[in-house]
């Protein structure tokens, strides 16, 4: 035990190498979920009429104001530190690599499959399926718990999403519901992410 005069012992290089690890993967991820997230926000208002309309203006215009906020928190240089530091398993950086590339094909495979059969309203019910169902590998491949409840919220979005179309809901309002819920999602993650860690 130290005594009050004493400082406090020099982190190793691997305490300090895996701090740094864990702040970078905090910022990246707080920066690809709120520009995301600003990508389905636009998305969902598209559905709300057209583009010159001040609806989808306004929507757009608070997407970019909260993307600007999320991205603020992670990017800000007097972010406390992360209260734990990740533990990463073995290839970890490979296996994001795979599970983003399963998620891009099946989110193609998705549009394909909708336009052909001719049910282009269920493309984003089955796109907020194949994000939210990405995210519950990469919560243990980044050691980011969080992504847990964002793949469960987002896949909830999705049912709700196919369950509006089942009920004849229009395109235009699949697109509202399932657009700006999984932006929400996915800002509340990125300021989660931010300002905890």
């Amino acid at each position: 035990m130290t005594s009050s005069t004493e400082s406090a012992p020099t982190p190793s290089a691997s305490d300090t190498e895996c701090l740094a690890l864990t702040r970078q993967l905090r910022r990246r991820g707080t920066v690809v979920l709120s520009l995301f997230a600003l990508a389905w926000a636009f998305a969902g208002a598209s559905g709300t009429g057209p583009a010159t309309d001040m609806v989808p203006v306004a929507v757009e215009a608070a997407a970019l104001a909260i993307t600007a906020v999320a991205l603020y928190l992670g990017l800000r240089k007097d972010a406390r530190p992360s209260p734990r530091t990740v533990d990463l398993p073995a290839n970890w950086a490979r296996g994001v690599g795979i599970v983003n590339g399963v998620e891009l094909l099946a989110v193609v495979a998705v549009i394909a499959a909708a336009n052909s059969s001719g049910r282009p309203a269920y493309i984003p019910a089955g796109i907020a399926l194949v994000v939210g169902l990405h995210f519950f590998p990469l919560a243990r491949l980044n050691d980011q718990w969080q992504y847990r409840w964002t793949g469960a919220l987002m896949t909830a979005v999705a049912v709700v999403g196919g369950v509006l179309v089942l009920a004849g809901a229009s395109a235009g309002t699949v697109r509202v519901v399932v657009g700006l819920a999984c932006a929400a999602v996915l800002w509340v993650s990125a300021c989660h992410l931010a300002v905890r860690g």
